[in-house]
């Protein structure tokens, strides 16, 4: 046991137990390369004189790299543990990683803005997944000159992986607008700076290029358009996170305004989903009496009643290209993702 409070280095530890520090190293890192028995019996003696492995900072600088992609996101990490549509990207990224036998750190530009603890300098490369407007996190990021790549956001400085949002929402919109609808609502995520839920301003709305939800908002605005179809800034809510209450309150303040939506269109499946319990709360028909439609495609939307018309944008394969890019080091091109409008039961 080591009694000293100084921590013991991998040099110190060789001289110890009268052995080399690349065999020490291997026997943490490299179990291939020795036999069962001389790893067991120099990590039994590591742990008896409290050595825990070579430090990953030290190896970092030694080498050059850690092992380690992050991945920026820009809500909370709480938010990305509970949101099937982050699950699924974050799915995707993971099985990239363990493929190379990398490993993940999330860091979230919510939540590490008030100080700088020096942890983003420990990754190799990072996959930014959102807007990151404002962020320090991402400045700080930035400021390390490392490999990145983009997701739902576009920098001119660096690969992205998007889908094509305008297109995608116009194709739902058409969906929506060719049957006539009379008043049709949106239920939009993120389109303004509010934490509440509200109805938007045009004079309020963000810039495209900071904002997915912007795009789509365009697409389906254009669809009304070219169908005839008016849709005025009043009949336009937004929901601050894609968050099931959040969403619910939206949808009951729509379905309950005067003249009442015939069409919701939803930037998500789980904003879809609560205006679905709302309609039923309410006893309005879907789709007879009110179409519904979301974005996502989220496994639960084919599993709702009735099941929901909505956006496949392949949240995994999002995750997978974006860490494939990384590791290749493609990091110069803009990748567009097919998308894929799904009709169901609920328009």
């Amino acid at each position: 046991m080591n009694k000293n409070n100084k921590p013991l280095t991998l040099k110190k530890v060789a001289e110890i137990l009268s052995c080399s520090t690349a065999t020490i190293s291997n026997a943490f890192n490299r179990p291939d390369q020795l036999s069962a028995s001389l790893r067991e019996r120099i990590l039994t003696e590591c742990k008896r004189i409290g050595y825990h492995g070579p430090n990953i900072t030290a190896r970092t600088l030694r080498k050059g790299e850690s092992g380690v992609i992050g991945v920026l996101l820009s809500d909370a990490l709480t938010y990305h543990f509970t949101d099937p549509v982050a699950n699924q990207f974050l799915q995707g990224i993971s099985e990239i990683l363990e493929q190379n036998n990398k490993q993940l750190l999330l860091l979230s530009s919510a939540t590490g803005e008030k100080t700088s603890t020096g942890i983003e300098s420990l990754p190799d490369g990072f996959i930014v997944y959102g807007n990151q407007e404002n962020s320090r996190l991402f400045e700080r990021v930035v400021q390390q000159g490392k490999s990145m790549v983009t997701v739902d956001f576009d920098s001119s400085d660096y690969a992205s992986i998007n889908i094509d949002n305008f297109q995608a929402a116009y194709d739902i919109g058409n969906h929506v607008f060719v049957s006539e609808p009379m008043q049709p609502a949106i239920l939009g995520l993120k389109l303004i700076h509010s934490d509440r839920v509200c109805r938007i301003t045009k004079a309020e709305l963000l810039q495209e290029s900071q904002s997915i939800s912007r795009r789509r908002l365009n697409g389906y605005l254009s669809a009304a358009k070219a169908n005839n179809v008016e849709i005025s800034c009043n009949r336009i809510w937004h929901i601050p996170e894609n968050d099931y209450q959040l969403a619910y309150q939206a949808a009951h303040e729509a379905l309950t305004s005067l003249p009442m939506p015939d069409a919701l269109i939803c930037m998500s499946d789980i904003i879809a989903i609560a205006a679905m319990a709302v309609a039923r709360e309410l006893k309005l028909d879907v789709p007879d009496i009110v179409k519904i439609v979301g974005f996502d495609d989220i496994p639960e939307a084919a599993r709702v009643s009735p099941p929901l018309t909505t956006v496949c944008q392949r949240n995994k394969e999002k995750g997978k290209v974006a860490a494939e890019k990384l590791l290749a080091g493609e990091l110069s091109q803009n990748t567009i993702l097919p998308s894929q409008l799904v009709v169901r039961l609920s328009s």
